[in-house]
């Protein structure tokens, strides 16, 4: 089981931290979520190779692409 701890008190605390260690951690956490998304984004294109490799892949309009990217 995780502990979580609740946004408000993750909020209280950056306040009580110095402007400086805000920035730092505005820093971390950005970048912690790029390499997230990255991640995500990596293990669908291995999938989609995988499938296109196995001939599971299907024709797709332009636009329907776009729609699945951006949601």
């Amino acid at each position: 089981m995780q502990n979580t701890i609740p946004f408000g008190e993750i909020l209280e605390a950056a306040d009580k931290l110095p402007v400086h260690d805000q920035e730092e951690l505005i820093d971390i956490l950005s970048k912690r979520i790029i390499d997230r998304r990255r991640e995500k984004l990596s293990k669908e294109v291995k999938e989609a190779q995988e499938e296109y490799g196995a001939g599971q892949g299907k024709a797709c309009a332009p636009d329907d692409i776009i729609d699945e990217i951006m949601s």
